[in-house]
């Protein structure tokens, strides 16, 4: 196929509206970077409204992790216009489409498609594969979200452009300088904020509660996009209103709908029980554990070591320093040198049972030199000799993958 071709396909997929909006914008508020100086009032505003604009959509109505009255529905309605993402029906239909395809070709940001994908190339061509449907009934029935989305080419002209510069304007005198940074560089900044919770939220950071997908957890995230950067703990637990669930994490939506609770304005916060929580959280640190463990040589096992009997080991111990602890037979040879106590404590009790002696009788080892002696295994006593410590300390605990 010709480069021309392949040229006038591509087109047609190209969301211009899209590309118009996400060029366009940045591009007046460079003008403006050059012919408005920036006054403190205004950044100060800038911030202010970046933050409100930032509080909109996500928990309340793609994951109903709340319920909210009809005045905070209309606030938070209006706040997210002003975000100029989309109206409420369309933003949460595709995140609740995200959830239940994470990661594969139905997600909408499929971040398998790579980083520039999921974080712009989503909203700049329209994908090959439709996204998964999900159920958007309730948002058909709520009369609010079909009241922003009727009139959502009204609303933003007014909340995302007009807004920011009657407020500089009226209050501080500063009409150009609302409308190029706390409207243009402030949608600007909103727009890849809210893209990097489906790019770099999937990329960088850690997985603490599932692994199987790819979004992670990272304090960086988290700043990068007003506090939706827990995002491992999100998509584990996406009913929760919280996005970070430990108190030091840095999450400004969950103190936004606490405080609203508070002031009666939200009520039947959803929070996912803490013991599901804590078996996820568990259930990863031990499977970093079992790679640990995986990496450790561990003392022969019982069923692979020869069963020797008495007179065997005697006469075996005549030739080679072997002692006999808990029933096992360790060749001491390369560490009698090396002994803390001196050699002539292990030479004493070659081809003997060492086992009250090291037990206790004569000094009660650590845990590390039980470890120590047992990669020292050779054989198994035969007959009845007391097994005092047939388990090392560093095998007590050790982690066993099971499979179905």
């Amino acid at each position: 196929m010709s480069t021309t071709k392949k040229l006038f396909g591509f087109l047609p997929r190209v969301r211009w509206f899209n590309l118009g909006v996400l060029t366009i914008t940045p591009a007046i508020g460079l003008y403006g970077l050059r012919t408005a100086p920036l006054r403190a009032q205004t950044l100060l505003w800038s911030i202010l409204y970046y933050v409100i604009s930032m509080l909109g959509y996500h928990r309340l109505w793609s994951h109903r992790s709340y319920n909210a009255s009809r005045p905070l529905q209309y606030l938070l309605a209006i706040m997210g216009a002003s975000a100029v993402q989309g109206s409420a029906f369309w933003w949460a239909r595709g995140h609740r489409s995200h959830h239940r395809y994470t990661d594969t070709p139905l997600d909408p940001y499929n971040a398998q498609r790579g980083l520039l994908y999921s974080h712009i190339g989503w909203m700049l061509i329209k994908p090959s594969v439709k996204p998964g449907p999900a159920d958007i009934s309730d948002l058909r029935k709520n009369e609010v979200v079909q009241w922003q989305h009727r009139w959502y080419f009204v609303i933003i002209p007014v909340v995302g452009y007009a807004l920011p510069a009657i407020v500089a304007g009226l209050g501080w005198g500063d009409w150009w300088g609302g409308f190029y940074y706390t409207g243009m560089w402030r949608i600007t900044f909103v727009h890849h904020s809210t893209f990097c919770i489906n790019s770099i939220a999937h990329y960088f950071g850690e997985s603490p509660f599932d692994d199987r997908k790819s979004a992670r957890d990272h304090f960086f995230s988290a700043l990068l996009t007003m506090g939706e950067g827990y995002h491992n703990f999100h998509h584990q637990f996406p009913m929760d209103y919280r996005n970070a669930v430990k108190w030091y994490q840095f999450d400004p939506t969950k103190w936004f709908i606490a405080t609203c609770a508070g002031l009666g304005l939200a009520s039947h916060l959803r929070v996912f029980p803490e013991n599901e929580i804590n078996k996820g959280e568990l259930a990863m640190k031990l499977k970093k554990l079992k790679k640990v463990q995986d990496a450790i040589r561990w003392p022969i096992q019982v069923e692979d070591l020869p069963v020797v009997s008495w007179e065997s080991y005697q006469k075996e111990a005549g030739e080679r320093p072997l002692v006999i602890v808990s029933g096992f037979i360790h060749d001491v040879g390369d560490f009698v040198d090396q002994h803390p106590g001196g050699r002539s404590l292990i030479l004493t009790r070659t081809g003997k049972d060492a086992t009250a002696a090291f037990c206790g009788g004569v000094y009660e080892h650590s845990n590390a030199a039980h470890n120590l002696l047992a990669m020292m295994r050779v054989g198994v006593l035969h007959g009845g000799v007391e097994h005092v410590k047939t388990i090392s300390p560093g095998e007590k605990l050790k982690i066993v993958e099971r499979v179905d």
